[in-house]
């Protein structure tokens, strides 16, 4: 299935606003000043335009025990105020889909990665049969913003917005939600709005003190905190074990779903075929190698890079899937690029 374009962000007209590229077209990847954003991410608050993402609107009676028959996560017994995240998984336990939850109103959310909402969308209406559910795409109707920052409490008060902790969800008086999450940052929320109440709440944030911080700020500090990102910390041989979504996006103690013969096996044998690592780059040239550039050790391919970033602090690092075997310390090459493996924690 075509991705669909992505929707154009009304806060790329803001000052200093250079948009992002490919996956996270329609938003800014910086304001002007990339550094300064992630240094506020890291130390102060500032809010990251992620309006590109897809949304599925999930309700009707059944909803909720019929996502908990086909996903990876428990969801039969999610509260209404409750959120979590989940995976959808091939037969065979690959990764299909990444997605975070908020249960509110009668209705379960979803937001996934930009251009995915169509593809998942497809993947429910298959396993819809006579359930009592009317899942839609709703990527027009909310945007998502993102505050993270130590300060994230400190500017929810000031722009009287509820400050609920991880994974709770809060209705909004003007539609929406705010959704507490435990990353990327030292304190992050997703602030869901109606897509045109989008710029009226990006300056709502920002007179409450939080800054314009681009796609490069926020990437930064997933790559910090180890966090995979759907289809640049994975391909289509990637299962959960292999890159952390054991016990954030997959629980263990469910009912059966598609793929979890794969997760029980390798749950109960401890061996993933490879594993998620943090890669320190060396930082002789500015320009990073793209994701998908194949790790060799010796000449041959032992895993794949992810997302790169130029860290405010670590310098030139990215995430990485490697074999299991390959050790921490050892030297890879990426695209000409030594890339030392660290671990993610």
């Amino acid at each position: 299935m075509t991705a669909a374009p992505p929707l154009a962000s009304p806060l790329l007209d803001l000052p200093g606003a250079v948009p992002a590229e490919d996956r996270d077209a329609g938003v800014a990847r910086h304001y002007g000043d990339p550094v300064r954003e992630q240094r506020a991410l890291a130390a102060g608050a500032g809010w990251v335009d992620r309006s590109n993402r897809g949304v599925v609107a999930v309700p009707g009676p059944d909803r909720l025990s019929w996502l908990h028959s086909i996903t990876s996560q428990h969801l039969s017994a999610l509260a209404d105020g409750e959120g979590t995240e989940g995976l959808v998984l091939s037969p065979h336990g690959h990764v299909e889909h990444h997605f975070v939850v908020a249960e509110t109103g009668g209705t379960t959310w979803l937001d996934a990665e930009p251009g995915t909402a169509g593809g998942l969308l497809a993947y429910l209406d298959s396993m819809r049969f006579l359930l009592r559910v009317e899942p839609r795409d709703a990527t027009s109707e909310l945007a998502v913003l993102s505050l993270v920052g130590p300060r994230t409490p400190d500017v929810h008060a000031a722009a009287g917005l509820p400050v609920p902790p991880p994974y709770r969800v809060v209705p909004l008086r003007q539609g929406g939600f705010v959704r507490a999450m435990p990353w990327p940052g030292a304190a992050a929320a997703d602030v869901v709005v109606p897509r045109d109440r989008l710029a009226a709440t990006a300056e709502r944030l920002t007179g409450a003190g939080a800054i314009p911080a681009g796609m490069a700020a926020y990437e930064a500090l997933r790559v910090e905190a180890g966090r995979p990102r759907l289809g640049l910390e994975t391909d289509h041989r990637t299962i959960p074990h292999e890159v952390g979504w054991i016990g954030t996006a997959v629980h263990l103690d469910k009912g059966c779903y598609r793929g979890q013969e794969t997760v029980a096996r390798v749950q109960n044998l401890g061996r993933p075929p490879r594993r998620l690592v943090l890669l320190h780059l060396s930082g002789e040239r500015d320009e990073l190698p793209p994701p998908a550039t194949p790790l060799l050790l010796d000449g041959r391919p032992v895993g794949f890079l992810g997302t790169a970033v130029h860290h405010h602090e670590l310098g030139p690092v990215a995430l990485g899937v490697v074999r299991r075997t390959v050790p921490t310390g050892t030297v890879l090459d990426a695209a000409g690029l030594p890339a030392a493996v660290d671990e993610t924690d």
